[in-house]
């Protein structure tokens, strides 16, 4: 299923959730739920699998790929749908490994990147851009190494995305091989500038963007992702909530830099990670411990513990 990201953004839910009974956790996984050598510990692992059998969903939420979702492949047990890309995938990882598949896919249009790059090209001159598609990370030639894995292609992003143009146009008429780059939708696109701070950065790309697309932070260094209009972690959450009857009220999130904000700001409970960027703070109900003292695996067993004497 694709679309353009063309759905109303969510609205905050009820802040007075029951907490002894909540349908759905939401979790981060870099710098929330993951620990930071990138593994899950023993502890979060346990406290995840007494959620499910206490009836309770998880989602990972998280601006990975789908292909990077390998660290949490061993823990996925029932939860075994992630949404990916700050919102702009939902995919099931029970297939394992490179097994992943796509579920729902809310792609960042040809038109609309392209006109972001130019926009950010003349507000910050410098900025290097990477294109993410659901086949992998195709990035300039300035475009540091900044990702898991090389890229697929490596060109001035005005030539990708003409010749993603070029390459959908001669699809319509049966001259392209399907299955190709062109084909795949565009799940973000990545800017990094190699002298602005972080947060300057996104204030000034936000400023000159507008509501053209959707731009955000996870990364500690000066690197935005951008996704359609409407897209983030919050308004795809809300739709797979929608589908299971499940109301903000009934999740409880967790998250630690700025693409989380608005997931905290829509759920009945949120707790920012004790080592969040000040900003999240602002957005959650509550605080939990950092990510590798365990913080979501607390509040998971201060949960079940207070269900079981309700």
């Amino acid at each position: 299923m694709r679309d353009h990201g063309a759905v109303t953004s969510p609205t905050p839910g009820p802040r007075t959730p029951a907490l002894s009974a909540p349908r759905l956790i939401a979790t981060d996984l870099d710098g929330t739920l993951l620990r930071d050598d990138k593994t899950v510990s023993p502890r979060t692992v346990a406290a995840l699998a007494a959620a499910e059998e206490a009836g309770i969903e998880v989602f990972f939420v998280t601006g990975r790929p789908a292909r990077w979702m390998d660290v949490v492949a061993d823990h996925v047990h029932g939860h075994g749908l992630a949404i990916c890309g700050n919102g702009a995938a939902v995919v099931d990882l029970h297939g394992g490994p490179g097994q992943h598949r796509f579920v729902k896919i809310r792609e960042l249009t040809v038109p609309d990147t392209l006109e972001v790059v130019r926009i950010l090209r003349a507000a910050a001159p410098g900025t290097s851009f990477a294109v993410e598609r659901t086949g992998g990370l195709h990035h300039e030639p300035a475009y540091p190494p900044l990702h898991l894995d090389p890229a697929k292609s490596v060109a001035p992003a005005e030539k990708l995305l003409a010749e993603s143009t070029e390459s959908a146009e001669s699809t319509e008429s049966g001259e392209h091989a399907e299955g190709s780059a062109a084909d795949q939708p565009i799940l973000k696109l990545l800017a990094y500038h190699p002298e602005l701070g972080p947060d300057a950065f996104l204030t000034l790309a936000r400023r000159a963007v507008g509501d053209l697309a959707a731009i955000t932070r996870s990364s500690p260094s000066a690197l935005l992702e951008i996704s359609a209009r409407t897209v983030s972690k919050a308004s795809t959450l809300e739709l797979c909530c929608q589908e299971r009857g499940i109301s903000p009220a009934e999740v409880v999130a967790f998250g630690d830099m700025p693409n989380d904000m608005e997931m905290l700001a829509w759920a009945g409970a949120s707790y920012a990670m004790g080592n969040a960027h000040p900003d999240v703070l602002t957005a959650a109900t509550g605080v939990t411990a950092t990510n590798n003292e365990d913080g979501v695996a607390r509040v998971i067993e201060e949960l079940l513990a207070a269900r079981a004497t309700a």
